[in-house]
């Protein structure tokens, strides 16, 4: 019997999960990076600086960035590592053609690989990498347990995993606002900036899905990671989660 997943709202076949999602961002590729600017009228970059603030990258770490898109956690990573390599990893060729342009016109194209396929089946050996970062990526993985799995084979012995997601306000009057402004707000502009209103439709419900912050830490634990600590920001509309393997 063929299993069942969510896609947003609605309830599809895990085996055809994946191509709508890369349907979706092969759709908004191009205008990615824009719509992320006007959705969170820029407080995204803030969250991925605190991403990068507890991760606090060094020189000569290896990043594996998974869902990395067009690169933005990766840049950040290097310019911080002062000195290190990062992979990005995505399941959307387009994505990761945009970022090697902004590579190659950055001049960093010797520090970075760009690596297309599927989270819950990296091709990567065992114990690689020393940080796994994936940044509003996860909820968009047909069996998030399995990419978690991944995450512990492919990190060294003592290797961060640290994932930026979408979350859940714990104040209800305030997730009722939010709520609002995501529903009425969002796919409208994804209309007009990136002529695509149903991809964003179906970015708002995927957040809606998702785990609550302590539902998916517990997950992280039973992926085999130990210290697993998650922390708000900006009340809880985003959730950094952070573990390590030991």
């Amino acid at each position: 019997m063929t299993q069942k997943t969510h896609f947003g709202f609605k309830t599809v076949d895990e085996d055809a999960k994946a191509g709508m999602v890369h349907g979706v961002f092969t759709n908004v590729a191009s205008k990615y990076d824009v719509m992320n600017d006007a959705m969170s009228m820029g407080v995204h970059r803030i969250w991925k600086d605190a991403m990068m603030d507890w991760l606090a990258p060094r020189k000569g770490m290896k990043l594996l960035d998974v869902a990395g898109g067009t690169g933005d956690i990766s840049f950040r990573f290097l310019k911080r590592a002062g000195g290190g390599h990062a992979t990005v990893f995505d399941m959307t060729q387009s994505m990761l053609d945009a970022g090697r342009l902004r590579a190659e016109a950055e001049s960093q194209q010797d520090s970075l690989d760009w690596v297309c396929g599927d989270a819950m089946a990296l091709p990567f050996e065992d114990n690689t990498f020393d940080a796994y970062t994936i940044s509003f990526g996860i909820r968009n993985v047909t069996r998030v347990q399995d990419a978690i799995n991944e995450a512990y084979r492919v990190l060294k012995t003592g290797g961060r995993l640290l994932v930026l997601e979408f979350s859940c306000i714990p104040n209800p009057a305030m997730q009722w606002a939010y709520d609002r402004y995501s529903f009425n707000i969002i796919p409208p502009l994804g209309q007009i900036i990136a002529n695509d209103r149903d991809s964003y439709q179906y970015l708002v419900e995927s957040i809606r899905q998702f785990p609550k912050q302590e539902q998916f830490a517990q997950m992280i634990r039973e992926g085999g990671f130990s210290q697993v600590k998650y922390r708000n920001l900006s009340l809880g509309i985003a959730a950094l989660h952070s573990g390590w393997k030991t």
